[in-house]
């Protein structure tokens, strides 16, 4: 029987939008399965008043009993969360008691829990990460030191990008001088000397949307991308020109990132500068993900986040659980040279290679493709999916030529590369059925000049001309010839975990 995770949903409750999402799948890397908000601008006001208005307080209790009945009926237990505005704000305690009466019990974050909790979200999808964490929230600015696995460092400001336009308004440059010194009285001038400032934030994901718009970037994933310095500075000069219609015609950007946009920029390339990073990178992971991340066990953290993400996809649709690690290890002796970074994605290819299988026969290729793209994957850059895709696309009887598609995201190398992969998982697919046992009796290798399969004498009627044919694809892409031995005594692959 297929394992079945239970669901857990966090409510979080921010200065800008009030959000439900409920998850549901591997612990290391839950699946979305419900993403619902509301902009509420909870901190609209705080500038002035130092409160919640009233209308901006009713929104979001509208949208918390929604969202209360809705987790009831899907059977999540609730975590509810509350930042900066609720912090904050000197009617705080009054909307923590009418949450309350709809049956929630608030948990409202300090400044540290807040950027820590951003922080683990930023490692729990980029395990590698070294840089700094800047968390854009409604109401504040975390800035949080990530390295080796950990968060070091961090600290809040009262930067929130519904707090900016006030600041802004009318001053020049003194908005620039005001965010420089309490960067550089916090002590954090220079802390991200050339490295990545992770951006973490709707209205900091919406300028990336918008830099993919303005390029025509071919790969539609906020999750990665990367701005320079100097691409901050050009569209902070844009956006002053760029009308409304413009701007919301912007896949997926709403009527309020639009008109956040300039701020956020602004504060964008001061941070930038202050910190001395090299780059900013968009991250989807955050606050949420972190909470989530951050109650796990160390074995539980140490996993990588791709392989478990593509395991659980193919469990759920493909036909055999166990078929793609057995694969991946099946096919493993081909590529002898490659390093751990090439290796993971292979593999993450073969626990995949089984997701085309319930499309039509016709669009299997496509299915495969499309998965590979624009899954949800972590602990991936562009070249990599587009390797991911362009395996899959051959394996699932695609064309042996790069996708057209791929041609701006990876390299002829690296396009090259996959094919070689994709035919290997091909003859796999077809030489095993998509079952263990043939795989774990027989061995596939390479010899001087050849591709060399040996298999079992009793398993010679697996080796039919649909099998020949493919491994014939295969010694051909390799630039060897096929070569088949029956009768050796073998041990193939063990199941990899």
């Amino acid at each position: 029987m297929a394992e079945t995770f239970p669901r857990t949903g966090i409510i979080d409750i921010g200065s800008n939008s009030v959000r439900l999402v409920v998850y549901q799948g591997h612990p290391r890397i839950p699946a979305t399965l419900f993403n619902e908000k509301v902009m509420a601008g909870l901190g609209r006001s705080l500038a002035a008043t130092g409160t919640i208005d009233a209308d901006s307080m009713a929104l979001a209790m509208g949208a918390l009993g929604r969202f209360a009945m809705v987790a009831r009926e899907m059977d999540a237990p609730l975590r509810t969360v509350a930042t900066a505005a609720v912090r904050d704000a000197s009617n705080g305690p009054a909307f923590i008691a009418a949450a309350g009466a709809l049956g929630l019990t608030v948990d409202v974050l300090t400044g540290e829990q807040e950027a820590t909790a951003a922080g683990m979200g930023v490692l729990s999808a980029i395990p590698e990460a070294d840089g700094v964490v800047g968390d854009l929230g409604g109401g504040s600015l975390e800035l949080v030191r990530v390295v080796a696995g950990t968060v070091t460092d961090r600290i809040s400001f009262p930067l929130g990008v519904l707090r900016i336009a006030a600041l802004r308004e009318g001053r020049g440059p003194a908005f620039d001088r005001h965010v420089t010194r309490l960067i550089r009285e916090a002590g954090w001038t220079g802390r991200g000397r050339g490295l990545p400032l992770y951006m973490v934030g709707g209205s900091w994901r919406a300028l990336a949307r918008l830099d993919m718009s303005l390029t025509h970037y071919p790969l539609p994933i906020i999750h990665g991308y990367t701005l320079a310095p100097e691409t901050v500075g050009r569209l902070g000069r844009s956006i002053a020109h760029l009308s409304r219609t413009r701007l919301r015609s912007v896949p997926g950007m709403s009527a309020v990132r639009a008109g956040q946009l300039g701020d956020a920029t602004a504060l964008l390339a001061v941070v930038m500068r202050e910190l001395g990073s090299a780059s900013a990178v968009a991250s989807t992971f955050g606050l949420r993900e972190g909470l989530l991340y951050a109650a796990l066990d160390p074995q539980t953290r140490a996993l990588d986040p791709l392989i478990v993400g593509a395991r659980e996809e193919g469990r759920l649709l493909g036909r055999f659980a166990e078929h793609g690690d057995l694969l991946a290890g099946w096919i493993a002796p081909l590529f002898p040279g490659e390093g751990p970074e090439l290796a993971r994605i292979r593999h993450a290819a073969c626990l995949l290679a089984d997701t085309g299988w319930r499309a039509n026969p016709e669009f299997r290729d496509e299915r495969g493709f499309e998965v590979a793209l624009h899954g949800n994957w972590v602990a991936i850059d562009a070249p990599e999916r587009a390797m991911l895709a362009q395996a899959l696309h051959t394996s699932l009887g695609g064309s042996t030529t790069p996708h057209p598609l791929l041609a701006g995201l990876a390299n002829v190398g690296q396009i090259a590369l996959a094919i070689d992969w994709g035919l290997a998982i091909r003859l796999g697919q077809r030489f095993s059925a998509g079952l263990a046992g043939p795989l774990q009796r027989a061995t596939l290798g390479l010899e001087p000049g050849h591709v060399l399969l040996s298999l079992g004498e009793a398993d010679r009627p697996l080796y039919s001309e649909t099998v020949e044919r493919r491994h014939a694809a295969l010694a051909t892409g390799l630039k060897r010839k096929p070569r088949v031995v029956f009768g050796q005594a073998l041990v193939g692959p063990t199941l990899r975990t």
